[in-house]
């Protein structure tokens, strides 16, 4: 583990609805980290969904861009493998935190957690704390567009409210300086 390193690693899971500013927040908690001299891992629960809307793109011929997400295909490839396994991708998800963690990660991050019945109960057992982000509509909305995603759905999240969060913050303005404090204030309370 590097200098200035707990025992245990500190583990968040940022949940939230799209356009909210999870993705932000994680960035921001791995500049947080890294400034602190902190080894950060940031793993994806979701990352076999993303290899295989890529394997699905591939197939149909369609090119698919880096990032780009169709929401609609991503949110029916996690109803099939939960369907097949209801603990497929979170038993993914613990391996590679648990690589990353042998890896000597000072600093767990994910967000992409949604699903409250297997995945949340499990991340929990792990130590993981979580943070909801919460914004107003009209700038999830102005942000979703921004986003450019081939489609949208919000399925994935429509039991996000059974997932308790440790720190609920509120990221509706466009300004990054006091969503950054907010985010820095909680982290240091937590390390």
């Amino acid at each position: 583990m590097s200098a200035g390193a707990t025992a245990a690693p500190l583990q968040i899971a940022v949940i939230g609805l799209s356009g909210s500013g999870k993705s932000t927040c994680a960035r921001i908690i791995c500049e947080w980290a890294a400034e602190r001299g902190l080894t950060v891992a940031r793993i994806p629960l979701a990352r076999p969904l993303y290899e295989l809307q890529r394997r699905v793109y591939a197939a149909a011929g369609v090119p698919l861009r880096e990032g780009d997400q169709d929401q609609v295909l991503l949110e029916e490839l996690a109803t099939q493998l939960r369907r097949i396994n209801p603990r497929s991708l979170v038993d993914d998800f613990l391996a590679r935190a648990a690589g990353a963690v042998r890896d000597g990660a000072d600093v767990l991050i994910n967000d992409d957690l949604r699903d409250p019945h297997t995945d949340a109960p499990l991340l929990r057992a792990q130590g993981f704390r979580v943070v909801r982000v919460t914004c107003a509509e009209q700038a999830r909305q102005k942000r979703l567009a921004q986003r450019g995603d081939i489609s949208r759905a919000d399925g994935s999240t429509s039991a996000l409210d059974l997932i308790e969060p440790d720190a609920v913050l509120d990221n509706s303005t466009d300004g990054l300086t006091a969503y950054r404090t907010t985010i820095s204030d909680l982290m240091g309370s937590w390390l």
